[in-house]
């Protein structure tokens, strides 16, 4: 059992035993092969020195219990690293930023603390998993749906946290912007409750996120600023029925009227599902014909590209859109969109099924995306393709706007960056998530050889470059990654960055909670920073 950083051996054992003492002996973990279940299944420098490490692991069971561990920690300076449940795969999973930290893991918080049908929320601790929530909405019989993302397994807590998203309909499948209150234990060991929830006896915490005085909730999103414990959630009701549409369209041009013409049925609430614009020309296998277009300068021409598909005989661009409500009100929905669409020339439309609710077990078998539906799986793994000695990837997240002029742009750029490195690339697609913007998932493939995990990187740290020299943020990231990317949020000499110094200094000031976390270091560890 090695100490963390600046912590004495002496020292470390008097605050194990503390530990013990207040979690129980069973749930403080300290020998190799239970620390090394923490370590990041994906890491980019796996058996390399920057791979971080972990010195214990503690999983109290309440707040009470998380309030000693912190004393103990403030009392000692040692460095905690909060998880929710480690499943954060690509982002880092359950792997501290700061090497030798103690995990502080909230597994064993799951309990499911109140579920209105009514009002249609749910109040969790921060171990409670999709699976979780959704079998308790089905034992009961309750006409609820979660939003869930690929896979189901993680925290509704922790996904929320890191600014997740899923797959049915705004504002539920922005995690984040549907949660509504938390409980917080702050570095001191007191609690909070933010919004409504300070309000004694409130009878509105899961109801409005808005109390007297600041809306504090956002500060303790991928930060390190306290542990949140508690945390409320809109659900969305039952839907009567669900109908899909695909739109086609045949031009490399297109996707600028198409992406408008979007975009302003989403700003009008007309369309405001998840869905995905991509491109089954560029995002095919890559052959001579293709790769001679990507390396000339301009990345090839609109009118060789369309050759080239119409040689193919493949269109250009596509979306599919899911609509949820009353048959009659989402037949309606879908025709006025295929009416707007109509002012493309050339889009062609596919209606899909029409799924009425609930669903029985053979229609859950036979659908495809069962996330769409609100139901969590763990489907995602099984349609990976991996090489052989594959063990993961890591994403590089950039937002871009709701543009398809940006989409061209984002495309050019990014697949360049890839190509010059030398590294396998497909166009990333520009799905929908959040509020008014795009995500560009670039995936790349890890392994355990040193020499490929190094190309990656270097990869990675220049779509993180390039992304910020265009305009478009990395919108959550690695732990390896997380200095570099809050760098590119250097606005008026990084006063975002001093802002959370500030906040951090204040609440956290011995720095005993998740160093490092998106960027905010405590005070005694910023002189090491570049």
């Amino acid at each position: 059992m090695k100490p963390p950083p600046g912590v004495s051996s002496t020292d470390f054992d008097e605050a194990v035993s503390q530990f013990k003492n207040a979690i129980g002996p069973q749930w403080v973990f300290t020998n190799d092969d239970d620390v090394a279940t923490y370590r990041d299944a994906y890491s980019p420098l796996w058996g390399e020195p920057g791979d971080t490490t972990v010195s214990a692991a503690l999983a109290p069971d309440s707040v009470e219990q998380i309030q000693q561990v912190v004393r103990i920690a403030n009392h000692y300076s040692i460095p905690l690293y909060t998880i929710s449940t480690g499943r954060n795969l690509a982002y880092g999973g359950s792997a501290p930023v700061y090497s030798g930290s103690v995990v502080l893991d909230l597994k064993r918080m799951n309990r499911i603390l109140e579920v209105s049908e009514d009002n249609a929320y749910a109040l969790v601790e921060p171990g409670v998993s999709y699976f979780d929530l959704y079998r308790h909405i089905q034992e009961r019989g309750l006409k609820l749906w979660i939003d869930c993302p690929d896979p189901g397994w993680g925290s509704l807590v922790g996904n929320a946290l890191d600014h997740g998203a899923g797959l049915t309909l705004l504002p539920y499948k922005d995690h984040f912007n549907a949660h509504c209150g938390m409980e917080v234990v702050l570095a001191d060991g007191k609690v909070v409750r933010t919004g409504m929830g300070a309000l004694p006896d409130s009878k509105l915490w899961q109801q409005t996120k808005y109390g007297a005085g600041p809306l504090l909730d956002g500060i303790f999103s991928q930060s390190n600023f306290g542990i949140v414990t508690k945390m409320g959630f809109w659900l969305m009701p039952e839907p009567e029925a669900a109908l899909s549409g695909r739109i086609r369209v045949p031009h490399h041009d297109d996707v600028i009227p198409f992406v408008r013409i979007l975009a302003n049925l989403m700003y009008s609430n007309q369309v405001n599902c998840y869905c995905s614009v991509m491109s089954p020309v560029l995002n095919g296998p890559e052959n001579a014909e293709t790769g001679a277009l990507w390396d000339q300068p301009d990345g090839g021409s609109a009118a060789e590209w369309d050759r080239y598909a119409t040689a193919t005989g493949s269109h250009f661009w596509e979306t599919t859109l899911c609509f949820y409500g009353p048959p009659g009100v989402i037949t309606a929905q879908w025709e006025y969109v295929k009416q707007r669409f109509s002012a493309i020339t050339g889009a062609k439309f596919d209606d899909g099924e029409m799924l009425h609710f609930p669903l029985t077990d053979e229609q859950i078998k036979k659908v495809g995306h069962l996330s769409l539906y609100g139901i969590p799986s763990l489907n995602v793994f099984s349609g990976l393709v991996m090489d052989a000695g594959s063990t993961g990837h890591l994403d590089a997240s950039v937002i871009v706007p709701l543009s398809g002029a940006e989409i061209l742009k984002a495309t050019r750029v990014i697949t360049r960056v890839f190509r010059e490195a030398g590294l396998e690339h497909s166009f990333g697609f520009a799905e929908h998530y959040h509020w008014r913007t795009f995500i560009m998932f670039q995936g790349m493939r890890l392994t355990h050889d040193r020499e490929h995990n190094a190309k990656v990187r270097a990869t990675y740290e220049q779509v993180v470059k390039a992304a910020a020299e265009h305009g478009w943020g990395i919108y959550r990231t690695h732990i390896a990654y997380m200095d570099q990317v809050m760098r590119t949020y250097s606005w008026n000499d990084n006063a975002l960055t001093n802002l959370h110094e500030t906040l951090k200094d204040a609440l956290d000031p011995n720095g005993i909670l998740a160093a490092g976390r998106y960027g905010i270091w405590p005070r005694h560890l910023r002189r090491n920073r570049v």
